[in-house]
């Protein structure tokens, strides 16, 4: 591999490998409860099957974020962790009964979550003083997100669903190929000396806590939205490629505010653009719960991915970044990781066992409540006392 000369961003590389790995959650968020469906699961076992890999994040992000910051081997776990991911995943061709798919999703999982927290932190480390170009690398995740949403929307429009898991292994491959041309790179400390006292001691600093149980909120309301909004558009009517192109929209949304974030950030606090996220995504969920049916509806409501994720992660990561010193960073991305497969693992199972009981629009309205709720705790939050080092600011 050829070495990147210093102060150089390896900038395709890192994001070559962005694309790959945002193409696996594009190719599983809307189209995983589709094949379970297809295989005769009911919406309960479907909802536990895809809450399982969520669990997952909040097991092992931790565990390899602090394995991660005790070695600085960061490069080495996301090869590691991509090769296993690969290999784990490959048992779905061996069996199709609940238990086995349910070990497949734990074990792949726990791979596949160990990689991604520790890549940040590359990424970051390789930006070092130009933080704001993350959303410009990151970008190109949204790119892979797109193109795999709408090339397996049409593909699965014409082709058996029995082709699916063929496909996510090609991802997977990709994701694993990628991860050993990007060159290594470990976070400095800055000026500011925040490892001190800990990471116990930076939990503890106004307002972190509240983000994390704010983050762990944002993802619980979008259980239902990750769990069965395909389901749901196909039972009304609609086709998968169009669906597809659905699922695209949204991303392309997210590409579009990811473009313009670092000037966002520079103007507006960190605190402010959580809480504008936070509360457009009460409001697209109870668009989606109420009136999915309405073509113009879903088109707008999609539009808002840019806040519930495009706004929100940016501003989270820019929010984690500072809030951690250069030895906590893998534990602070980690347990970012793991609050939002805590959320979303919780948002999965109830939606499961919600949505034959309650129905969809009562389903997505307590997704609402669960946004509108994490915008009250994070305007609620403490501001950073003069002369402690900034976090909402």
């Amino acid at each position: 591999m050829t070495p990147v000369a210093s102060g150089q961003l390896p900038y395709w590389r890192l994001s070559g490998f962005y694309l790959f790995y945002f193409a696996l959650l594009g190719s599983t968020a809307p189209f995983m409860a589709l094949y379970f469906s297809h295989l005769g699961f009911s919406s309960a076992r479907i909802g536990e099957l895809v809450a399982i890999p969520m669990l997952m994040r909040c097991i092992a992000p931790n565990l390899w974020g602090w394995l991660g910051d005790v070695t600085g081997r960061r490069l080495a776990i996301v090869r590691f962790g991509a090769a296993c991911t690969l290999v784990t995943f490959a048992l779905i061709l061996v069996d199709k009964t609940y238990v086995w798919l349910a070990m497949v999703m734990a074990l792949h999982a726990f791979f596949w979550h160990a990689v991604l927290p520790q890549f940040e932190v590359i990424t970051l480390a390789h930006l070092r003083d130009q933080p704001w170009r993350y959303s410009q690398v990151r970008v190109w995740g949204s790119v892979g997100f797109t193109l795999a949403v709408v090339g397996l929307g049409a593909l699965l429009q014409h082709f058996s669903l029995d082709l699916y898991p063929y496909l996510l292994l090609a991802i997977i491959t990709g994701i694993a190929l990628s991860s050993w041309l990007v060159p290594n790179a470990q976070p400095v400390s800055g000026p500011v000396r925040i490892d001190e006292g800990g990471l116990w001691r930076q939990l503890t600093r106004p307002g972190v806590l509240a983000f994390y149980v704010c983050v762990a909120l944002m993802q619980l309301s979008h259980g239902p939205y990750y769990t069965f909004l395909t389901l749901h558009l196909e039972h009304l009517g609609y086709g998968r490629g169009a669906i597809g192109l659905l699922w695209a929209l949204g991303v392309v949304a997210e590409v579009l505010i990811f473009m313009v974030m670092g000037r966002i950030l520079q103007r507006f606090s960190v605190r402010k653009v959580l809480a504008v996220s936070f509360m457009l995504a009460a409001l697209r969920w109870l668009l989606l719960g109420q009136w999915p049916e309405y073509p113009g509806v879903l088109l707008f409501a999609q539009l808002l991915h840019a806040a519930t994720f495009g706004s929100f992660h940016a501003a989270a990561i820019h929010f984690v970044q500072r809030s951690f010193g250069a030895r906590q960073q893998g534990q602070g991305q980690a347990l970012y990781a793991a609050l939002s497969g805590t959320g979303g693992a919780l948002g999965a199972l109830y939606a499961g066992y919600s949505w034959n009981t309650l129905g969809p629009a009562w389903t997505f309205a307590i997704a609402s409540l669960a946004a509108l709720a994490a915008a009250c705790l994070i305007v609620a939050a403490r501001k950073t006392p003069p002369g402690e080092p900034p976090t909402f600011h």
